[in-house]
């Protein structure tokens, strides 16, 4: 039952902030096409205002609780090395855990990407985690 409570709190952060970066690379990047530089400015602000307010702890939460799932999934590595799941586990907890210290380094303790400082890639690693997960258990 814990498993499966701290699975949704997963799912729901990984939403959140997976959501917050579709609707920032997909939509808020667009604005500019039918917004002045001041109306734009204006609009992203009012949305990061919020954005700022929930996207960081539920980020540092998504880390947490899959990093907790990670731990009662993985097993044990055979004398063989790791199967086919515990390998894609593994990129997907590393590009989790890349996103998770990027985004608390960066909000938390001021430190700004000294490169990729857009949400491109973190875009793109969330694709690909969503992936992954769609595709580990039937490697």
């Amino acid at each position: 039952m814990l498993f499966i409570f701290i699975k949704t709190i997963h799912l729901f952060s990984a939403f959140i902030y997976g959501g917050f970066l579709i609707t920032d690379n997909l939509f808020l990047n667009k604005m500019p096409r039918t917004l002045t530089t001041e109306e734009h400015k204006k609009a992203r602000e009012s949305f990061m205002m919020f954005v700022r307010k929930v996207v960081p702890p539920t980020l540092i939460v998504a880390v947490l609780t899959g990093l907790y799932l990670i731990s009662q999934v993985f097993g044990t590595i055979s004398d063989e090395g790791m199967t086919h799941f515990q390998i894609l586990l593994s990129l997907k907890a590393f590009l989790g855990l890349w996103l998770g210290l990027r985004g608390f380094m960066q909000v938390y303790l001021k430190i700004q990407p000294l490169v990729f400082k857009g949400h491109q890639l973190p875009f793109a690693f969330v694709l690909t985690i969503i992936f992954l997960s769609q595709f580990m258990h039937i490697a």
